[in-house]
């Protein structure tokens, strides 16, 4: 450029400053346009957020709404429900100490067992309207003294283990529910059919996995009971909580095992 006149080299700096000038306005567009992507990014992240937050608040609104209004159904059974049973209990006790008559004391008698029949049923449902049961510990508690006081005036022993039970594992109320209904049904099977005269339950846990089994030494259930409607039942409601229900029929004795996903 030394040997270009002045004004060539005036024009060609000139063209060489404008460049550079139009290559930095080009880059500080693309550098802007950049950030405003990612302004824009992180505003729809943190409205998506937000909408998430509200529902998520929604839903705990709800559940905590649910379980006041279990808790005062809960407390309305207790105190009403459970009173007029206990009335009822008593006054069918009084008039059974008044009466000489054997059939009225009979029809008293079963009177009676209904009545003790429907406080156990009630009690039932006020442990199942109960969140503050919903853990694992609660309902291995609950389904162990239900079976043993169910067991206590039958020559059947019980027998229960738990193993790498976490006891404060929270467990869905439909869940506790449908496995202790199970529960039910499997214990009083045995008790009718087994003749057996020891009964064990089983509960476990790994990971998230929950099972409880249900064993006795009696005969067994034969291949054409597989399909009772009481084992259907348990089927059905283990279905329901995406879990199943397993029969083995040893040679001395049955399992019954319900595996659940918590």
């Amino acid at each position: 450029m030394t040997g270009l006149p002045i004004e060539i080299k005036i024009v060609y700096i000139t063209a060489i400053i404008v460049m550079m000038l139009f290559v930095a306005f080009i880059i500080f567009v693309v550098i802007m346009h950049n950030r405003k992507q990612l302004l824009n990014l992180k505003e729809g992240q943190l409205q998506k957020s937000e909408y998430q937050n509200k529902l998520i608040q929604k839903e705990l609104e709800k559940q905590k709404s649910i379980e006041k209004e279990r808790e005062r159904i809960s407390h309305d059974m207790h105190d009403d429900l459970g009173a007029r049973i206990s009335t009822l209990k008593l006054q069918a006790e009084f008039l059974r100490q008044r009466v000489n008559d054997i059939e009225l004391q009979n029809d008293i008698d079963e009177l009676l067992k209904t009545s003790a029949e429907m406080n156990i049923s009630m009690r039932e449902m006020l442990w199942s309207l109960n969140s503050g049961n919903d853990t694992l510990g609660s309902f291995i508690d609950y389904t162990v003294l239900y079976t043993d006081n169910f067991l206590k005036k039958t020559k059947i022993k019980l027998w229960y283990e738990s193993i790498d039970i976490i006891a404060a594992t929270p467990i869905l109320t439909e869940q506790r529910r449908n496995l202790f209904l199970c529960l039910k049904e499997a214990v009083n099977n045995a008790y009718k059919h087994s003749f057996a005269n020891q009964l064990k339950l089983s509960f476990s846990q790994s990971a998230n996995t929950f099972t409880m089994e249900v064993s006795d030494n009696g005969k067994g259930i034969p291949e054409d009971c597989h399909e009772g409607n009481g084992l259907r039942n348990m089927a059905r409601r283990m279905a329901e909580l995406g879990g199943y229900c397993h029969i083995l029929t040893l040679q001395q004795g049955t399992v019954l095992l319900f595996k659940i996903n918590l």
